[in-house]
């Protein structure tokens, strides 16, 4: 299934330990657990992954990493996951934390206008602060179980589909 495309991805990864974002975690990224290909590792870290994206700071790959060796869930697929939220990503799902926030905190939609900049960090952040963070939260654990679900039930039904075939090739 995503296999080989996870091995890819771990080679890429395993080079992590040098930078200097990995460094306090590189004592414990030997962990094989860290690097195993099992569902359960794979699945939690997407979803993990995921949630991590709708940190409304620019700190994704370090809260991954921190993430994946207290949860001993795997390192590439959590890392690689945080890069789903990138430049061009940024504003539609900001936007989507906010009107989130707003319908969970029954307030008025008012002007967003986000710029991705410490001006607008001091400025323009006040009046909205609430409502996007209350967003981001719900965005947050809202698409990371959904993300786990889904990986699960398709890693679990490509499972069972090639149980059957083998069963069939095995019996006929």
């Amino acid at each position: 299934m995503l296999r080989p495309f996870i091995r890819h991805l771990a080679g890429r990864v395993q080079r992590l330990r040098h930078r200097w974002y990995a460094r306090p975690f590189a004592r414990w990224l030997g962990d094989s657990r860290l690097w195993s290909l099992q569902r359960r590792g794979i699945t939690v870290a997407f979803g993990a992954g995921l949630s991590i994206c709708f940190l409304p700071l620019p700190v994704h790959v370090p809260t991954a990493l921190a993430v994946a060796v207290l949860a001993r869930v795997n390192v590439p697929v959590i890392v690689s996951t945080t890069f789903l939220l990138n430049p061009l990503t940024a504003v539609p799902v900001y936007y989507l934390a906010y009107r989130v926030g707003c319908l969970a905190l029954g307030e008025p939609r008012g002007a967003f206008d986000f710029e991705l900049s410490w001006d607008w960090l001091q400025r323009g952040l006040g009046p909205v602060w609430k409502p996007f963070l209350a967003g981001c939260a719900l965005c947050g654990v809202a698409g990371g179980l959904t993300g786990w679900a889904l990986l699960e039930l398709v890693w679990r039904r490509q499972v069972i589909n090639r149980y059957r075939a083998r069963r069939t090739a095995s019996s006929g």
